[in-house]
Formats: structure tokens, C-alpha cells, sequence
């Protein structure tokens, strides 16, 4: 076996900067490698003049760039508009004590730069919302390692938005990972051809809140005595104006009585740490699997920009699990494009199991929620009418009065607590015209089977298209 101290490299690698190990997998073919791919210095070149992006500068992000440029990419840009905090020290391995406060893009950037020689890596600390068009277009491939949906849905649109059919060049890849403690995925999306973020949407649907009733009376975990400090605790007994979760003395307080209701019902395991990442909803970041799903995002466009063996999404897969709770395990599946995609399909998405009598501010609270949907500030259109705008400010005051209206054609609510037809009839629970006085509900008039146009704040320039349907 050879020793590293017995390790010389070539004339490329002591040039380069990269072991003579890389150019072996980037030049000659193996057992995957389709056969009708030609490698060599030509490959390696077309490599080596590939734009990659990297957005997010993050867990993920700082494995992600010193992966990429280790690989052999030599023009890379990354965003993040992020400041380096104290508490990322311990998994951010890129960033020093002396570097809290700074651009975190900036930073990494000179980082790897420094340690890998060949490289450009051009930092932007900046919104993704913040580049024109034909910035996105200079990259050949993207690279997502955010932690918020709502980034990876605007990304994921826009990438899809930037399709010309008619110009294969157009078409870039987006290679997305994700980690959440022990659990990651990475997955390949071809804008059109594969299932986008958009279809897979459910599959990030919000947490369930734990009912009230579970925290004041019956409590089973570490979280649900936290959440009882958190939301009843603190609004009965109100030790500080307001709750700031940043604020030690008010993280203790929470913790001091959440320890103390586990111990009146029998829970251990509440630890301060736990009480910050509950009332601050933090989801723990473990460094192993960040380095994971990152190799595995690396891989992809290794693959991608190399043809050296399949990736995925060009196959029966393209997406990949990855679970370390218990033990190592993996998984890749083909997540199926959906027809009636908001963003990707060609049918327009039903809405179903939508209640009539559900005033257009109920409907809006239930769009924020829904696995499908999950458009949390939204302003939404029917057929040839405004129902509810955002913004500008004269048009949302102009639409405010629209959210106490239902969807439908409204109820005539009788004296006697019974609800009348959307005719406007007075009738009681039997039926009959009994002469009650009627206070009339008014309704937007909409139909089951109306289509709706919604935007979001959070996603600029993109229109969902709905059709209700009643039930």
C-alpha cells in the first residue's frame, strides 16, 4: 500500500493543484460510462470552462464550494446575502472567530480560493432576487444549498422560466440538497423534463402544530412542555413586555418553567439548548450530513459536466435519500412530473375539498397551509375580477373588504341561529318560511370549477393558476 509521504504528484497536479487521481476519472471510461461518450482533454477542458453557481454559502454551501473547486471547476460564482454568526463556528468550516459579521460569500470565496489553486470563485452578497435574467443564464449549472423553500421554489421558477425550447443551451440544470439533522436529499431537476421543486412541494409540507389541548392537559415530549412555556406560560404570567427569542433571560425563563412542568408530568430530556431550537424553530444542522449530501450534490455535477457515468435524473431516478438516525441508509427513486404543476405542468391545478361558505380571509389562510400550495402572502384574481391585492396600498384598501366576503354566493343567517340559502330565502333548520328576520352573509358570487390567479410577494414575476372546487 502506498503511504501519502510516498505520494509524488505529476507535473499536471503540482501545475493544477489537483491530484493526478481527478484527471483519471475525468479521462478514461468506466463500467458506467456510456460508450458513446469520447473523454479526454477535451472533456476536461469544456469542464474547466463551465460557469457553476452555488447558492447558499451556508452548512451546505461550504462544503459545496470546496467539493466543486476540488473537482475540477474553475469558475465559480456563489451567492449568499448572509453575515457570518458566532453559532456557525462549529460546522462552517470555512470561517474563523476573527470573521463573524462578514459577508459569508466573501469570505468562503477567499477561503478556498486561497487553499485550491486555479480556481475563481466571484462571491455576491446579494437576494437571488436581486440578478437580471441573463445573469442566470451565464451558468451552465446551478447549485442549491438553501435552507428556506420559498429560495429554492423562486430559483427552481425562474430556471424553468428561462426554457427556450427552441435553444438547447437554454436548458441548466439544477442540482438541489438539503439536510435536516441526520436526514438529506439531493435530486437533479431538468427544467420541463424532470419533476421541478414545484411538483415535489408536498413533500415539504409545514409541520402540524400540536393542539392546545395536548400542552394544557395531557403533555408527552421535551417540545410539548417547551411549547406550554412558550404559548401559555409566558402569556399568563408575562415576566418580560415581549418576547424576544434572541434574549437569554427570556430563553432561561422558558426553560426553567418548561423544566418544571416536565417534572410535574414525568419528562425528562429538556435541556436549554432543546427549549432555543423549539421556541426559535431551529432545525439542528449536523456536519456529517452536510458533508454527505454535498458529495453527493458534487457528484452530480461531476457527472453532469463530465458524461463520465449517468446522473440523476437521466435514468429511472432523481432523487436520492439519505437517513442516518439509525444507520447509513440511501435510497433513489423517480419522483413522477406532475401534468397539473403550477410551474412545470401544462393543466391548470385543482384545488379540491374548498368550502364554499369559507370567507376569501379563511380561503387565504388556507392556501398558506396547504401541502400543494403553501403561498403564504397571497393576492389572488377570479375571472375578470380583483379580489384581493397586496400591494399596492389604494388597491389593497380598495379589495380589504372583500375578506370577510365568502367564496360563494353568501347565507342569509336567520334570528333563530339557522342559515338560510344563497338565494337570500328565509328558512329555518326544517325548511319552512317562517317569517325570521334574515341578517344576509354576502358572497363573492364564485363558482366551483372558477379558475384563480394567485401571486405571492415571495415569488416575483410568477403567477399560480387554480381551479376551486367545492365540495
Amino acid at each position: 500500500m502506498t503511504s501519502h509521504s510516498q505520494y509524488r504528484p505529476t507535473s499536471q497536479a503540482r501545475t493544477t493543484g489537483f491530484p493526478k487521481y481527478l484527471d483519471n476519472v475525468r479521462t478514461k471510461k468506466g463500467p458506467f460510462t456510456d460508450p458513446a461518450v469520447e473523454l479526454g482533454p477535451p472533456a476536461i477542458e469544456q469542464m474547466e470552462k463551465m460557469k457553476i453557481l452555488v447558492i447558499g454559502a451556508g452548512g451546505l454551501g461550504c462544503e459545496l464550494l470546496k467539493n466543486l473547486a476540488l473537482s475540477g471547476f474553475k469558475d465559480i460564482h456563489v451567492i449568499d446575502m448572509d453575515t457570518i454568526d458566532i453559532s456557525n463556528l462549529n460546522r462552517q468550516f470555512l470561517f474563523r472567530k476573527s470573521d463573524v459579521g462578514k459577508s459569508k460569500a466573501e469570505v468562503a470565496a477567499r477561503f478556498v480560493e486561497k487553499r485550491v489553486r486555479g480556481v475563481k470563485i466571484t462571491p455576491h452578497n446579494s437576494r437571488i432576487q436581486d440578478f437580471p435574467d441573463d445573469f442566470y443564464r451565464s451558468f451552465q449549472i446551478v447549485v442549491s444549498g438553501l435552507d428556506s423553500i420559498e429560495a429554492r421554489r423562486w430559483i427552481n421558477a425562474k430556471l424553468i422560466d428561462l426554457l427556450d425550447e427552441d435553444n438547447p443551451q437554454s436548458l441548466i440544470p439544477l442540482i438541489d440538497g438539503g439536510t435536516e439533522g441526520f436526514k438529506g436529499q439531493s435530486r437533479v431537476i431538468l427544467p420541463t423534463i424532470t419533476s421541478c421543486i414545484e411538483c415535489q412541494l408536498d413533500m415539504h409540507a409545514p409541520r402540524a402544530a400540536v393542539p392546545l389541548c395536548t400542552l394544557a392537559s395531557i403533555p408527552r415530549q421535551p417540545e410539548h412542555c417547551i411549547e406550554w412555556a412558550h404559548i401559555i406560560a409566558w402569556e399568563r404570567e408575562k415576566p418580560y413586555p415581549n418576547l424576544d427569542k434572541d434574549d437569554p433571560n427570556h430563553i432561561t425563563w422558558l426553560y426553567q418553567r418548561a423544566l418544571e412542568r416536565g417534572q410535574e408530568f414525568g419528562i425528562g430530556g429538556i435541556t436549554y439548548q432543546l427549549t432555543q431550537g423549539v421556541v426559535k424553530n431551529i432545525i439542528p444542522a449536523i456536519a456529517s450530513t452536510n458533508a454527505i449530501i454535498a458529495a453527493s450534490c458534487c457528484n452530480e455535477a461531476l457527472k453532469i459536466a463530465t458524461n463520465t457515468a449517468s446522473f440523476l435524473g437521466a435514468g429511472e431516478a432523481n432523487y436520492m435519500m439519505y437517513s442516518g438516525n439509525d444507520s447509513i441508509y440511501t435510497y433513489t427513486f423517480l419522483h413522477e412530473q406532475k401534468p397539473d404543476c403550477p410551474v412545470c405542468g401544462q393543466q391548470t391545478k385543482e384545488l379540491t375539498d374548498v368550502d364554499a361558505n369559507w370567507t376569501l380571509r379563511e380561503f387565504l389562510e388556507w392556501l398558506g397551509v396547504h401541502p400543494a400550495a403553501q403561498l403564504k402572502n397571497a393576492s389572488v384574481r377570479a375571472e375578470g375580477k380583483t379580489l384581493y391585492m397586496r400591494a399596492p396600498k389604494m388597491l389593497e384598501e380598495q379589495t380589504r373588504g372583500n375578506l370577510d366576503l365568502m367564496l360563494g354566493h353568501g347565507l342569509a343567517v336567520l334570528s333563530n341561529g339557522s342559515a338560510g340559502g344563497g338565494d337570500g330565502k328565509k328558512v329555518d333548520a326544517d325548511g319552512d318560511h317562517d317569517g325570521a328576520a334574515a341578517v344576509r352573509i354576502a358572497g363573492l358570487g364564485l363558482e366551483s370549477g372558477t379558475e384563480i390567479a394567485v401571486t405571492d410577494e415571495a415569488f416575483p414575476g410568477q403567477q399560480f393558476q387554480f381551479i376551486l372546487r367545492f365540495k
